[in-house]
C-alpha cells in the first residue's frame, strides 16, 4: 500500500510541475488590456493613443503607422505605460496606428486606430443660380470636403426656417416649395466644423411671374434618392423632391417589398426620408413615388442604400500544442460589409504562403512543424469600416528521445526534369528510423508549394522527377521514428537542365491595314519554355497556296513578342504557325491559325483592339483589351468565342466603356478562339483574334468530386421598365468556401435568341439593368466554387414593367368629311416596345380654347382614328392627341387646326342635300330635265366659239397664240403659288390685246374675247362638257381662271388709237359656290387666304378660284392705230385705286 501511495503522490507532483510551465497549457503570456481607438482632433491639438499590455516581463511596446514602424521624434513619444503621445497634431499625422507588444514568447499586434486631424473645409460643390416660375419648386445644394454642419443664408442673412415651404436637409440641400416673389435673392450655404467656418459662392434665385393660371402637369421628380453608402449607426437622407400641378403626394417603399423600419425613420419636409442610426437590415433599394392626387399618374425614382458594417469574427483561431514535425491548422472567418480581407501575422509580421506554410480559404496550415514555429499567430479581418484582431498561440513540444537529422545532403542533376538526392543516416538513434521524408520546392518566388516524397529506411538516395526544366529547387530531409520525427536536415539547392519547349505560345492575329497582319504572343511561362527561349520561327502561306514562307526571329530579350507581316494581299485568308527553340533545340510547330486580311475600303473604321486572354479557372477566361489610338468614335465592341474546330457562338455586344469581360461556362482542357472588334458609325473595325487553352480542373487523388448543385428558389421582381431584381438560394451543402454566381439573361423572342447577356456577382441578389420595357426575359443562375461550376438552374421568366409613352402620336391629320363632321387620324408614338391602352383626343374651337374648355374623346389603343361631330361652321377648331397606358399618360401632340367655312357657302349644298328626301321618280325626272338643259347650253356655246374662231386667223393672232401658250403655262403656276403665299386679291383681265408678260395660261384675249385654235376649241368644248357634268354632280360651277390677274403683274399690250371699254370675260355670268369643302387641314399647312373662299381642282391639276366675279369696266385712252410687235409695251397692273358701289375693286 505504501508503494502505491508513493507512486500516486509522485504522479501528482509531476503534474503540478508540468502545470507550472506557463508555456504549455496557459496562453496568457502576452495580451492587451487597453487598445487604441479612433480619434478625431483639431489641428495643433494634443493626442494620446492608449495601449497597455500584460504578460511575463519584460514587455516592450513599439508603434506602427500605416504598417511601418514609427520612430519617436520631438512631437511624438511613447509613454511609460505604452501609450503614444503626439504633442501638437498636424495634417501629416493622419493615418492608421497600431501598437506592438513583445516579450520572450513572441509579439502581438493591437487593433488599428485611425487618427483624423480636422482641416479647413473646402467646398466641392457650390450652389448654382436658378430661374423658376412663381408657385413652383426651387432647389439649391452644396458639398464640402469634410464633415460639417451646413446652414443657408439669403442676401447674407440667416435664412428663416419658420415656414413649412422651406426645408434644409442634413446633407446640405435646400428645398423651397410654392416659391413666392419674397424668395428671390442671393443664396449661399455656411459650413461649420471645429476647425473652420466657410461660406460658399452666392447663387441668385430668379422668380418668373406666371402669365396665367398654372397648367395641369404630371408629377415630375426633380431630385430623387441617390445611391448611398453609410456606416453603421449613421444618419441617412433619401431625398425626393417632386413637382406637379396639383402638388403630387410622395410615398416610399422598398423594391424587395419588405416593410420600412419606421422606428428609426421619419419624413422631413415634403417627402424626404430620414433614417437615423442605420443598421444592416436597412440596406436595400428604396423607391420614391410621386402621385397626382386622385389619379393613376405617378413617377418613380429608385435609390440604393448600402449599410457598411465593420468586420466581426464568427470563427476565431484557437491556440494549439503540437509535436515537432506535426501539422497545425488555424481557422478564421469574418463577416462585414464590404467583405473583410483576412491577413495572418506571426509575431507581428505578415505571413506569406511558402513551403510548409500555406493559406487557403482564410485558413492557416503549418506542416512539418519545427521549433521555430513556436510563436503567436494572429488573424486580422479588415474593411473600410475598421479592423478586428484575434490572437492564438502555437506551442511546439520537443522530445529528447528522437533521432538527429540526416547528414551530408547531396544533390546531382540527371536531366531537365530529374535530380538525384543522397544523404547519410542520422548520427544518433539511427536504428530507430523507420522512414525518410524528402521535402522540396522551387527556390525562386513566393507562395511556392512544398512537395513531399516518403521512402523506406533501407536506402539513402532517391531520384526526384517530374520537375520543371531550367529551375532551381531546394531540398531537405526528415527522419521518422515511431515516437515522432527528427529535426530538418540542412537545405541544398540544385538546378535542372534545359529542354526543348513543351509547346508554342498562343498567337494573336490582327490587321492594321488590308495588306498586313500583326502577329503577337505572350512569352511562354518557364514550365512550358523549359529553358531560355533563343528564337521564334514564323511560317505563313495563303489558304490556296502550298508554298510556305518562314521568318526566323532571334530573341535579344524577353520583350520580343510581336512581328508584322507586310506586303500581303487584301481580302485573302492566310495560315500562320510558330515554332520556338532553346539552346537544346526546336519545339514542334503549332497548328495553323487562319486570318483573313480586310477588304480595301475608303471608309475609316476602328483599328483592332489590343487583346489579352487569361484563364481564370478551368471553366472561365478573362478577356482584357484596350483600344488602339484612332480618330474613329467607337460605338461599342463585338466579342465572340468558340472551341477549336467548331462554328462561332453568338456575338456579345459590349459598351464602348468596357475593357474587360469574363467568359464563363467553358469546358476544361479545351482550346478556344476569341475574337474582338470595335465598331463605329462607318461599320465594323479590324478584328483581333487570339486563342487560349483552359486548364484542367484540380481534383484530389482517389476521390471523385461531386458535381455542384445549381442555385434554387430563383425569384424575379420587376423594379421598373428597365430593371429586374433577381434573388436565389444557396444550395444546401456544408462547404464554407466562398462562392460566386453567373447570371444569364435575354429576351424571350425567336428573333433575339442570340442576344444573351451575362452578369457575375458574389451576392445572392442582383439587379439586372438596361432591359427593354414590357418585354419578357429569361433568367438562369449558375454557381462557381473552387474552380468548379454547377449546371445552369431552371430558367425563370419575367416581364419588365410598362413604360409610359415619352413621345406624342405621330402624323396627326384632320379631314372634313361632312359640313359638321371631321375625321382625325394618327400613328402610334415612335417608341419601341410601347404598349398603348387608349388615346385621348382633345378638340375645341378657338373661343373655347381661350376659355380653357376642351372636349374629350378616348379611343382604344388599337384604334388610330376618331370622328369629331357637331362642329359649328365658321369656326377654327384645335385638335391634339396623347397616348396612355397603365404606366401613365404621354405628352400631347402639336396642335392641329381645322377651319370650317360659313353656312352661306354651303347653301347650295344644303339644297342639293334636300333632294335626297325626294322619292326616286321625282329625282329621275329632275335629272332628265337637267341633262336636256345642259345639252342645249353646250350646243350654243359650241356655235358661239366656232364663229369667234373665224375672226382670229391672222398672222398676228398666230404669233400671239404662240406667246400666249408660254405665258399662260407659267402664269397659272405662278398665280397659284402667289395665291397661297401672298393671298393677294385677283383682278379681272381687260378685254383687249393683253398678254401676261411673265407667262401664264395658254389663253389669249383680244377685243372679241378668248382666242384659241380648233384643237383647243374642241378640248374646251369637251372640258366645258366635263365640267358641266362635274358641276351637276357637285352642284357648283367654276369660273375660267384665265380672266384673273394678280395685282402688280406686268402685262404686254398692243396700243390702239380708239378708246375702248374693257370688261372681264364672262361678265354676264355669275359663279356658284362649291357645295363641298376639301377639309384637308393639318399642322403642316397654313391657310393665309380668305377663309370664306373654297377651291376646286380641275382635271389637269390646276387650281381655280370659285369667288364670284363682278363686272368691272374701265376707260382706256385712245392710242395710235398701228399694231405691230415694235409697239409692244410692258405695263404693270396698278393696285386697286377705289371700290365701286358694288364693293368690288376698280382699276
Amino acid at each position: 500500500m505504501g508503494s502505491v501511495k508513493w507512486k500516486t503522490h509522485q504522479r501528482l507532483l509531476i503534474l503540478l510541475w508540468v502545470l507550472s510551465f506557463p508555456g504549455v497549457f496557459s496562453f496568457s503570456e502576452l495580451s492587451f488590456t487597453v487598445e487604441p481607438k479612433d480619434v478625431a482632433v483639431s489641428h495643433g491639438e494634443r493626442v494620446i493613443l492608449d495601449c497597455q499590455a500584460r504578460g511575463e516581463s519584460p514587455i516592450g511596446v513599439r508603434w506602427r503607422k500605416n504598417g511601418v514602424q514609427l520612430h519617436e521624434s520631438g512631437r511624438s513619444r511613447v509613454l511609460s505605460n505604452g501609450s503614444l503621445c503626439i504633442s501638437s497634431s498636424e495634417q501629416s499625422d493622419e493615418g492608421f496606428y497600431q501598437c506592438l507588444a513583445h516579450n520572450r514568447y513572441g509579439a502581438v499586434l493591437s487593433q488599428k486606430s485611425r487618427l483624423t486631424v480636422s482641416k479647413v473645409l473646402l467646398f466641392i460643390t457650390h450652389p448654382v443660380p436658378a430661374e423658376v416660375t412663381l408657385g413652383s419648386v426651387a432647389r439649391f445644394s452644396c458639398a464640402v470636403s469634410g464633415s460639417a454642419v451646413i446652414s443657408w443664408e439669403l442676401n447674407q442673412r440667416s435664412l428663416p426656417l419658420d415656414s413649412d415651404r422651406i426645408t434644409v436637409l442634413p446633407n446640405g440641400v435646400l428645398q423651397i416649395h410654392d416659391v413666392t416673389m419674397r424668395d428671390a435673392g442671393k443664396y449661399r450655404c455656411l459650413a461649420t466644423n471645429m476647425a473652420s467656418r466657410v461660406r460658399s459662392q452666392e447663387a441668385e434665385l430668379t422668380i418668373i411671374p406666371a402669365l396665367g393660371p398654372r397648367p395641369l402637369m404630371k408629377p415630375h421628380i426633380i431630385a430623387g434618392p441617390q445611391n448611398i453608402s453609410a456606416g453603421l449607426s449613421q444618419s441617412v437622407v433619401l431625398e425626393c423632391l417632386a413637382e406637379g400641378n396639383p402638388r403630387p403626394l410622395v410615398s416610399w417603399s422598398r423594391a424587395d417589398s419588405k416593410p420600412i423600419d419606421v422606428s428609426g425613420a421619419r419624413v422631413l419636409g415634403n417627402g424626404n426620408l430620414i433614417i437615423s442610426a442605420v443598421k444592416a437590415h436597412h440596406s436595400g433599394t428604396y423607391l420614391c413615388r410621386a402621385t397626382t392626387p386622385g389619379t393613376r399618374n405617378y413617377s418613380i425614382a429608385p435609390g440604393n442604400l448600402t449599410v457598411l458594417v465593420p468586420p466581426t469574427l464568427v470563427e476565431k483561431p484557437e491556440s494549439q500544442t503540437r509535436p515537432r514535425a506535426g501539422t497545425a491548422r488555424f481557422g478564421c472567418q469574418a463577416e462585414g460589409t464590404p467583405v473583410p480581407r483576412i491577413t495572418w501575422f506571426k509575431n507581428g509580421q505578415v505571413i506569406h504562403s511558402n513551403g510548409r506554410t500555406k493559406m487557403y480559404n482564410n485558413k492557416l496550415v503549418i506542416t512539418q512543424i519545427i521549433p521555430e514555429d513556436d510563436a503567436f499567430y494572429q488573424c486580422q479581418a479588415e474593411n473600410s469600416q475598421g479592423s478586428v484582431v484575434s490572437t492564438s498561440r502555437l506551442i511546439v513540444v520537443l522530445s529528447e528521445d528522437r533521432p538527429s537529422a540526416p547528414r551530408n545532403i547531396h544533390a546531382e542533376t540527371i536531366s531537365s526534369s530529374a535530380i538525384l538526392l543522397a544523404w547519410e543516416r542520422p548520427q544518433y538513434n539511427a536504428y530507430k528510423v523507420i522512414a525518410y521524408s524528402i521535402h522540396y520546392m522551387k527556390s525562386e518566388g513566393l507562395n511556392n508549394e512544398e512537395y513531399q516524397a516518403v521512402i523506406g529506411n533501407d536506402t539513402t538516395n532517391h531520384i526526384v522527377d517530374d520537375l520543371e526544366p531550367a529551375r532551381n529547387y531546394t531540398f531537405y530531409i526528415v527522419a521518422y521514428m515511431p515516437m515522432g520525427a527528427s529535426r530538418m536536415s540542412e537545405q541544398v539547392t540544385q538546378h535542372t537542365l534545359e529542354d526543348v519547349p513543351l509547346r508554342t505560345p498562343e498567337l494573336s492575329l490582327t490587321s492594321r491595314s488590308p495588306t498586313d497582319i500583326l502577329v503577337s504572343w505572350q512569352p511562354l511561362p518557364p514550365k512550358l519554355s523549359r529553358g531560355r527561349v533563343s528564337a521564334y520561327r514564323l511560317s505563313y502561306r495563303t489558304a490556296t497556296d502550298e508554298q510556305v514562307i518562314s521568318v526566323e526571329l532571334p530573341v535579344p530579350s524577353e520583350n520580343c513578342t510581336q512581328y508584322l507581316l507586310q506586303g500581303l494581299q487584301p481580302d485573302t485568308i492566310y495560315l500562320i504557325r510558330m515554332s520556338v527553340s532553346t539552346r537544346v533545340g526546336w519545339s514542334q510547330p503549332s497548328a495553323w491559325n487562319s486570318h483573313r486580311t480586310p477588304k480595301t475600303s475608303s471608309a475609316t473604321v476602328p483599328p483592332a483592339p489590343n487583346l489579352e486572354l487569361e484563364p481564370l479557372n478551368c471553366t472561365s477566361v478573362t478577356v482584357r483589351w484596350h483600344p488602339a489610338p484612332s480618330d474613329a468614335v467607337l460605338q461599342g465592341y463585338k466579342l465572340s468565342f468558340h472551341p477549336d474546330g467548331q462554328s462561332e457562338h453568338s456575338v456579345l455586344q459590349l459598351s464602348p466603356h468596357d475593357h474587360q469581360h469574363s467568359i464563363t461556362g467553358l469546358n476544361p482542357r479545351v482550346k478556344y478562339h476569341v475574337k474582338l472588334l470595335a465598331f463605329s458609325a462607318n461599320g465594323d473595325g479590324y478584328q483581333a483574334h487570339q486563342t487560349v487553352n483552359t486548364p484542367g480542373c484540380p481534383s484530389a487523388p482517389h476521390r471523385r468530386l461531386a458535381a455542384l448543385p445549381s442555385p434554387d428558389h430563383i425569384h424575379a421582381t420587376a423594379d421598373s421598365s428597365s430593371e429586374v431584381s433577381l434573388s436565389w438560394g444557396r444550395p444546401a451543402f456544408s462547404s464554407g468556401k466562398p462562392v460566386s454566381y453567373s447570371i444569364r439573361y435575354g429576351p424571350l423572342s425567336p428573333s433575339d435568341a442570340a442576344a444573351m447577356r451575362y452578369v457575375q456577382t458574389s451576392e445572392q441578389t442582383v439587379t439586372v439593368k438596361g432591359l427593354r420595357p414590357n418585354t419578357r426575359y429569361e433568367f438562369a443562375v449558375r454557381l462557381h466554387m473552387d474552380q468548379m461550376s454547377s449546371p445552369w438552374s431552371a430558367s425563370v421568366y419575367h416581364r419588365t414593367l410598362l413604360e409610359a409613352p415619352s413621345s406624342p402620336p405621330r402624323s396627326v391629320r384632320v379631314s372634313l368629311i361632312e359640313e359638321d363632321t371631321a375625321l382625325v387620324s394618327w400613328k402610334q408614338p415612335d417608341q419601341p416596345d410601347l404598349s398603348v391602352t387608349h388615346y385621348t383626343v382633345l378638340y375645341a374651337s378657338q373661343s373655347s380654347w381661350l376659355a380653357g374648355e376642351w372636349q374629350v374623346l378616348q379611343r382604344e389603343g388599337t384604334n388610330t382614328m376618331a370622328l369629331l361631330e357637331k362642329l359649328e361652321s365658321g369656326n377654327v377648331y384645335l385638335v391634339k392627341i396623347s397616348a396612355s397606358n397603365q404606366a401613365g399618360d404621354g405628352p400631347f401632340s402639336s396642335t392641329v387646326e381645322l377651319r370650317l367655312t360659313s353656312k352661306t357657302h354651303h347653301s347650295h349644298a344644303e339644297k342639293t342635300a334636300g333632294l335626297s328626301h325626294m322619292d326616286e321618280k321625282s329625282m329621275s325626272g329632275i335629272i332628265a330635265g337637267v341633262c336636256i338643259a345642259l345639252s342645249c347650253i353646250i350646243l350654243c356655246i359650241f356655235i358661239l366659239l366656232s364663229k369667234s374662231t373665224t375672226h382670229r386667223k391672222s398672222a398676228s393672232s398666230k404669233m400671239i397664240g404662240q406667246v400666249r401658250n408660254d405665258v399662260m403655262r407659267s402664269g397659272a403656276s405662278s398665280a397659284n403659288q402667289q395665291q397661297a403665299e401672298n393671298a393677294e386679291v385677283l383682278l379681272p383681265m381687260m378685254r383687249t390685246h393683253f398678254i401676261d408678260a411673265k407667262g401664264g395660261t395658254n389663253l389669249m384675249i383680244n377685243h372679241a374675247g378668248p382666242i384659241m385654235s380648233d384643237a383647243q376649241s374642241k378640248r374646251k368644248q369637251r372640258s366645258i362638257f366635263n365640267n358641266n357634268q362635274k358641276s351637276n354632280g357637285n352642284k357648283s360651277k367654276m369660273e375660267d381662271p384665265a380672266g384673273l390677274y394678280e395685282v402688280g403683274k406686268t402685262v404686254l399690250r398692243y396700243e390702239d388709237e380708239q378708246s375702248r371699254v374693257y370688261c372681264p370675260l364672262g361678265e354676264s355670268e355669275s359663279s356658284q359656290t362649291s357645295g363641298a369643302d376639301s377639309g384637308n387641314f393639318s399642322h403642316d399647312e397654313t391657310d393665309t387666304t380668305n377663309p370664306n373662299r373654297s377651291s376646286d381642282r380641275s382635271n389637269d391639276g390646276e387650281t381655280f378660284s370659285n369667288e364670284p366675279i363682278a363686272s368691272i369696266c374701265a376707260q382706256i385712252p385712245d392710242e395710235t392705230p398701228p399694231i405691230s410687235p415694235s409697239h409692244l409695251q410692258f405695263t404693270a397692273l396698278s393696285p386697286v385705286s377705289h371700290v365701286n358701289g358694288r364693293g368690288l375693286p376698280v382699276m
